[in-house]
């Protein structure tokens, strides 16, 4: 079967190498050329535009950064929909707005064209390992076609409901995760506050109730104080804000999700967004900082 994939960073470069080595062929195109070089090296068709990808392809992934992004490869100048036949199907694996989600489908639905937002979780470990997790919305007919491209490139696969759902999902992920970190950075705050190493109450913590990834993984980087992007902060920031624009939309108080998103503003505006998320703890510290001496 011949696929094509649009997003070619830390996550869907290694997508990419999942699908070749599985026997697909996959065309590719990016907006640097230089980004599909190491997937082409792989066996990767490089295509001249989104429509080409398209037209030489039944299914199209794509796996960029924001819903302008996602409509613009649909629907901007040499876009997906150009070149889509109609009975295509364009998986998008980005974590964007589920309105947008839902308005690109229904863009798509007029022109015989199928849209799923399947975004995921698991980090660029999760994709180049193959143990995503994938949550998708969309038609649930689609899952004959969509199950064989799911099982190469994650692990736990769960159809959520309609066009959307699988974005609300991920905000849901988001939220609890993000707001876990946060959390870990209080903790480790209060430690170091109390003049107890944190790296100790840490070991202490991950055999208790409280252990979790979260704080195997993020608490880690702020017990040894390792703030180089794992994962993007300006990535989180980005999803507090499509989740509390939903919650605003729909009416849902969060109160705690709001006091978080407020963390990562502040993270954001003391220019940290490409380290790691585990800098909130920075934050704190930071506002330590600022504190008067009593």
């Amino acid at each position: 079967m011949k696929i094509g994939f649009i997003g070619l960073g830390a996550m869907g470069a290694p997508m990419v190498g999942h699908l070749l080595r599985a026997g697909y062929s996959v065309g590719v195109w990016s907006r640097r050329a230089a980004s599909a070089d190491s997937v082409v090296a792989l066996g990767a068709m490089r295509c001249a535009s989104p429509a080409e990808v398209a037209r030489d392809a039944g299914i199209v992934c794509t796996n960029v950064t924001g819903s302008a992004d996602v409509e613009g490869l649909a629907f901007g100048p040499q876009g997906l929909a150009q070149g889509f036949a109609a009975g295509s199907l364009h998986v998008d694996f980005s974590t964007i707005a589920p309105s947008a989600a839902r308005r690109i489908a229904a863009r798509y639905a007029a022109h015989g064209v199928d849209f799923v937002d399947a975004p995921v979780s698991g980090g660029s470990a999760g994709a180049q390992g193959a143990t995503l997790a994938i949550m998708w919305g969309g038609e649930s007919a689609l899952a004959t076609r969509l199950q064989p491209i799911f099982d190469v490139l994650g692990k736990t696969v769960v159809h959520v409901g309609a066009t959307g759902a699988g974005q609300v999902a991920k905000a849901c992920n988001q939220m609890v995760m993000v707001a876990a970190i946060e959390a870990a950075a209080e903790a480790a705050r209060l430690a170091a506050a109390a003049g107890i190493d944190f790296a100790r109450v840490r070991a202490a913590m991950l055999h208790g109730s409280a252990g979790s990834r979260v704080l195997e993984v993020f608490g880690g980087r702020m017990a040894t104080r390792e703030f180089a992007a794992g994962v993007e902060a300006r990535l989180h920031h980005k999803d507090y804000a499509l989740l509390l624009d939903e919650a605003t939309r729909i009416g849902v108080p969060l109160p705690m999700s709001a006091a978080v998103g407020q963390q990562l503003n502040a993270l954001m505006a003391l220019g940290w967004g490409r380290d790691d998320t585990s800098s909130l703890l920075r934050v704190l510290e930071t506002g330590d900082q600022r504190r008067p001496a009593q």
